[in-house]
């Protein structure tokens, strides 16, 4: 396994790596509902889909960057970053092929029903991005070495490309969000009414959308 430094602190890193298994699939998700959620979530070689209803976000930062994903080449990804993050409506899923069953589907969901997920220093590569938006003081343009509204640029996209283009904001405030992505990292953490489910199949109606 890999850690990764953000912002200057290193987050103990712990890979959720999805295998062709059921039953390594339900006890991850017997992990997650006691609460052993992992300061990063990633899938091995696949892409996870992500909606909320709001995200409300301080310190916005975004720019590109490349992904490792296990057993494929490197993926270009444009990095969104939060300082902290108010996220309603949230729901999380990945589809696990299963031998002999199918595909199985892997969905968490928190944030419902008048609660809140909160995250400080929420990073999130993705390769798509839909919602709505409106952002507070943005720099448009700003070279990724001289942004600082936000959590921090990975060490790698800092040292490697200071000048690539990149964007920030004080404030951003996303709804109806749908996105794909490689991996979601967080400093911490909370969701509040938590849930996880596993169900048979995949597509829309079944993972998140």
């Amino acid at each position: 396994m890999e850690s990764h430094v953000r912002g200057g602190t290193r987050w103990k890193r712990f890979a959720v790596v999805m295998v062709p298994s059921v039953a390594a699939t339900a006890a991850i998700g017997v992990a997650l509902a006691q609460g052993a959620l992992a300061a990063s979530f990633s899938v091995s070689g696949q892409q996870f889909k992500v909606t909320a209803k709001t995200l409300h976000g301080y310190g916005f930062e975004q720019y590109g960057s490349v992904d490792a994903p296990s057993g494929k080449g490197p993926v270009p990804v444009v990095v969104s970053a939060f300082t902290d993050a108010d996220i309603t409506g949230m729901c999380q899923s990945v589809v696990v092929p299963a031998p002999f069953i199918g595909d199985v589907t892997v969905k968490l969901t928190a944030g419902n029903d008048g609660k809140v997920v909160k995250a400080h220093n929420l990073y999130i590569d993705l390769d798509q991005l839909d919602a709505d938006a409106t952002f507070t003081d943005i720099n448009i343009g700003v070279a990724t070495g001289a942004l600082s509204d936000g959590p921090g640029v990975e060490p790698s996209v800092k040292d490697n490309y200071p000048g690539n283009f990149a964007q920030e904001a004080k404030e951003a405030y996303l709804t109806d969000v749908k996105q794909t992505a490689w991996a979601t990292s967080a400093g911490t953490f909370k969701l509040s009414g938590v849930s996880l489910r596993l169900h048979k199949g995949s597509g829309p109606g079944v993972e998140c959308y």
